[in-house]
């Protein structure tokens, strides 16, 4: 005879239960790379307040983001499952389940993850929530500043894509 689980409750949860979001705040013409993304929000559903941790799958074609390196946050990654392309400013490497890296808070290395494979790749994003953050894209006429809690996007010169 089996027996049901009992259902979680908080502090835990199945990250299965929580919505997955696509999309991103990205201004156009931006967004295309990351189309393919999909979060859920971990950190956020369980309370947490000093970090936000993310499991973040990356169907064949997605990026994790544009590349970028924040002034104030530290990033941390771990490759759940499948296998990414991590692009920094010294090159490419494939990392693959179960490895990781790290991304210092004003290290001016930018960095993003391709899912160049033919199957999903899963990720555990974490980076922390200090405020007053701005995210600096090299590649790209973008720079994202934390206004009041939220991401706001704007040119290199200042001016607000919104």
């Amino acid at each position: 005879m089996t027996t049901e689980p009992t259902p979680l409750r908080l502090p835990a949860l199945d990250p299965v239960t929580l919505e997955a979001r696509t999309g991103t705040g990205y201004p156009e013409p931006f967004r295309a790379a990351v189309a393919n993304r999909e979060r859920r929000a971990l950190g956020t559903a369980l309370g947490l307040r000093n970090f936000g941790v993310n499991l973040t799958t990356l169907s064949p074609g997605a990026a994790s983001a544009q590349r970028h390196w924040h002034a104030k946050q530290d990033e941390f990654i771990y490759v759940v499952a499948g296998e990414v392309t991590l692009i920094t400013d010294a090159g490419e490497q494939v990392l693959t389940a179960g490895m990781v890296a790290g991304f210092p808070a004003g290290r001016a290395d930018g960095h993003h993850l391709v899912n160049r494979s033919d199957h999903d790749a899963v990720i555990l994003e974490v980076g922390d929530r200090t405020p007053g953050d701005v995210a600096t894209y090299p590649d790209i006429d973008l720079e994202a500043r934390d206004v009041g809690g939220r991401w706001g996007f704007f040119h290199k010169d200042g001016t607000p894509y919104y």
